[in-house]
């Protein structure tokens, strides 16, 4: 063998994980997750993926990027699986994805309110000597 396969004989693992980006570890949680059917086996044991593989792991990072759980990327393979668009339960996904993060660029906004506000407080002329372990000493009134 010349080591160059054909298309009826599949993907191997370390193939398929080339293909879309991630390591073959990835590829079996996938697996154990159920997000990814498990393959044929060769003869020899080898994992063997088809290339419908390659588009559904795509499926999967596309939905990861936008921040959706595995259980939620999950529910959209089922649905997908039947046969029907997915895209009702993906808009709900999505729309609740838009409030956590709504929600999250607020909480970091006020992060950066209060880091502003410390930095523009700093350097004061009253600061005492460091003491070990103390960043900064508490300011008087607090």
């Amino acid at each position: 063998m010349n080591g160059t396969r054909t298309k009826e004989q599949g993907l191997r693992i370390a193939e398929l994980a080339a293909a879309v980006g991630v390591s073959p570890d990835a590829v079996r949680f996938y697996e154990r997750e159920g997000l990814l059917a498990p393959p044929e086996r060769t003869a020899a044991g080898y994992r063997s993926y088809g290339s419908e593989a390659i588009e559904r792991l795509r499926f999967i990072q596309g939905c990861q990027r936008l921040g959706l759980r595995l259980r939620d990327i999950g529910d959209l393979l089922a649905v997908r699986d039947t046969g029907v668009c997915p895209c009702e339960p993906a808009e709900d996904l999505l729309r609740r994805r838009i409030g956590e993060v709504d929600a999250e660029i607020a909480r970091l906004a006020a992060l950066r309110a209060e880091m502003l506000a410390m930095a523009d407080a700093l350097p004061s002329a009253n600061c005492p000597p460091p003491s070990p372990g103390v960043w900064c000493p508490p300011s008087e009134g607090r």
